[in-house]
């Protein structure tokens, strides 16, 4: 089968198309004729060297879907033809994150993951996709969707009526704007452009505000929630928006810290947080039993990711680099058409 490997290199040239035996189907585990993959920041980090030290070479990209082609002895839960997405890490079934867990995610280094004509992956790791989902809007689903709604749902709960920031248009901020809106939320949305913000206000924000023109935007989102702030932050930028965050979220509010998009460090105003009694939580993507959770209100609310771009499986450095000049609205996906 074809497959893309990371070399030990750093860069797009690290990403090398080759030749590997087909997976063997062990007891329990089920092969899946890959469909499409989507592609995520820390894709483009794992592949820059930049994310995480791993031994090479190994199959990057988490994210994908595929139909079921085989199964191994013992498996109950998924026959031939089912089409299925792997879930994020692997051994996080349910229950708390563990540093044990972290160790399973897929495509970083340690697991191979899903950017192949054909994966193996046990029958505990897979989740069933919405019957009325395509193939490449499924596979935006396993980190950004997982993510968003673990962020909105599973730790201090958001609450019809509630106010949501969210900064940018990239995948998890979408899917926290889609998520909020099925469950009353208000969503106030950051953009660096007006035709971004014209479209999130379309797809159910209240309001939107550009931080290239309003540099100071948490004043902004003082005035637009009439002085209290936000409840709860989706915070995706990092190191040169955490900062604003604060100063945007109100007393006792919540912010789910999520991406490293303006980078790794900052110095952070902790008396501010402390001051204001905010909640900072890591969000680290979610449990098998919360994707599926999140796959029943995808369901019910008949929503469909929005998919920017779509890729060819001889494109993931086009894929990679069109990510890196962050233009792209929705998902970038690749399609595994062999």
């Amino acid at each position: 089968m074809k497959a893309w490997e990371v070399s030990e290199k750093k860069g797009f040239d690290a990403l090398t198309l080759v030749e590997r035996p087909e997976p063997e189907l062990q007891d329990d585990y089920v092969l899946l004729k890959m469909k499409a993959v989507s592609v995520n920041y820390r894709d483009l980090l794992t592949v820059k060297g930049a994310y995480s030290s791993y031994q090479s070479p190994f199959i990057p990209f988490s994210d994908g879907v595929g139909e079921v082609v085989a199964v191994g002895a013992g498996v109950t839960h998924a026959q031939v033809g089912d089409r299925v997405a792997g879930i994020f890490m692997q051994s996080w079934i349910e229950g708390f994150y563990s540093a044990e867990k972290s160790k399973s995610a897929l495509g970083g280094g340690a697991i191979d993951g899903m950017l192949a004509e054909y994966v193996a992956l046990p029958e505990t790791g897979i989740v069933h996709i919405p019957e009325h989902l395509t193939d490449e809007e499924a596979a935006t689903l396993p980190c950004a969707a997982v993510t968003a709604w673990n962020a909105l749902t599973a730790d201090g709960k958001l609450s019809a009526g509630d106010t949501l920031l969210i900064l940018g248009s990239g995948g998890v901020s979408l899917f926290a704007l889609t998520f909020a809106k099925l469950m009353g939320v208000k969503v106030i949305a950051l953009s660096s452009s007006d035709s971004k913000l014209d479209r999130l206000i379309q797809m159910g924000a209240i309001a939107g505000v550009n931080y290239e023109t309003v540099p100071n935007w948490a004043e902004k989102i003082s005035i637009l929630t009439n002085g209290v702030g936000v409840d709860r932050v989706i915070e995706v930028g990092g190191a040169n928006t955490f900062n604003q965050s604060v100063q945007a979220v109100r007393y006792g509010g919540h912010i789910s810290l999520i991406g490293v998009l303006s980078g790794f460090k900052a110095e952070i105003s902790t008396v501010s947080i402390l001051h204001k009694g905010i909640c900072v939580q890591g969000i680290y993507v979610g449990s098998r039993v919360m994707f599926e959770a999140m796959n029943r209100a995808i369901d019910y609310g008949h929503i469909r990711p929005v998919v920017d771009r779509i890729f060819s499986f001889q494109e993931p450095k086009a894929a990679l680099e069109y990510m890196e000049r962050k233009a792209h609205f929705g998902k970038i996906v690749i399609r595994i058409d062999s």
